[in-house]
């Protein structure tokens, strides 16, 4: 390579970065736009004072099921990007999956080419909201313009399909995978539409969890989201949970933010410390989702 050609690719490398920088910002500053606008909404419609009593229990009930424990096999590492985008996971439970799913892309997904790319595997990425293809180097991305969801419909031209439809159609009905979720509230029906065969076939999982779009307040008063984390719970330990801290709130005590990314390992790769004891919250490998902001202060049950 000539001394021109090098400095051509340097440029090329420099560019593609800082394009991939531009699109996590943006990305970021309308997710935190509109996660201060809904905040606003609920404080609104739900003053703290005034919550009624099965609020309070639905939502002490998901803390406690969320939180994470200590597992003695998990060797926590960060993939993805460094704030928004990076997932903490087993990396060493990584060995046996054949292939990941990414759901909910917007343009960068730092997460699935760093799995793919280290574990040689193809990553499927999902967003049919922002059709931008991922740049990845050494990885085996393969986007796919639709969303998940419980069923299988179009709305407003977007196509929609369940986890099931899109591993049997990309040949992965009976491998094991990893998977990533954060589609803005979407997760909780497609979730609870997935299988127990596919949660068996699931490694591990990191969930990006939030308050449904037009809800409000109300999620925690949903038996519909404490029944997706029963279901999760019964083939998971639940081994780290993470705040977005572009949502810290103070009325959804003992949650401190309304969106916040949890990492499900399978029961039958995890090994509970024993004594069992609660993870450290939060992590060292830990970064908040926007830099310029501190994190969430988080409570912590004995």
């Amino acid at each position: 390579m000539t001394r021109r050609q090098f400095r051509l690719a340097v440029a090329v490398a420099v560019t593609i970065v800082v394009a991939i920088l531009g699109l996590i910002v943006r990305n970021q500053l309308k997710v935190q736009r509109g996660r201060e606008m809904r905040a606003a909404l609920m404080r609104q419609r739900h003053p703290a004072e005034v919550q009624p009593a099965v609020v309070t229990q639905h939502r002490e009930a998901l803390f406690r099921m969320l939180q994470p424990v200590t597992l003695a096999n998990c060797q926590l590492e960060r993939f993805g990007e460094t704030n928004d985008g990076g997932y903490l996971m087993c990396g060493n439970l990584l060995g046996d999956v054949r292939a990941a799913y990414s759901y909910g892309i917007s343009g960068y997904d730092g997460w699935g080419c760093e799995i793919s790319r280290t574990h040689d595997i193809p990553v499927h990425q999902y967003d049919c909201f922002n059709t931008t293809r991922p740049w990845c180097l050494f990885g085996d991305p393969i986007f796919h313009e639709e969303c998940v969801g419980d069923t299988t419909e179009t709305v407003d031209g977007r196509f929609f399909d369940t986890v099931k439809n899109q591993l049997t159609r990309n040949g992965d009905h009976a491998n094991r995978i990893v998977l990533k979720i954060d589609v803005e509230g979407a997760e909780w029906e497609s979730l609870l539409a997935v299988s127990d065969d596919l949660l068996r076939q699931t490694d591990q999982m990191a969930v990006e969890f939030h308050w449904a779009e037009n809800d409000a307040l109300d999620w925690v008063n949903d038996e519909r989201y404490l029944r997706v984390v029963e279901r999760l719970r019964a083939h998971f330990e639940v081994a780290h949970i993470h705040y977005n801290n572009t949502s810290c709130v103070e009325d959804l005590s003992p949650f401190p933010s309304h969106a916040f990314e949890v990492l499900f390992v399978n029961k039958r790769l995890a090994r509970v410390s024993s004594p069992a004891r609660n993870a450290i919250i939060p992590h060292p490998l830990d970064a908040p989702n926007n830099p310029a902001f501190a994190e969430c202060a988080p409570k912590v049950t004995g």
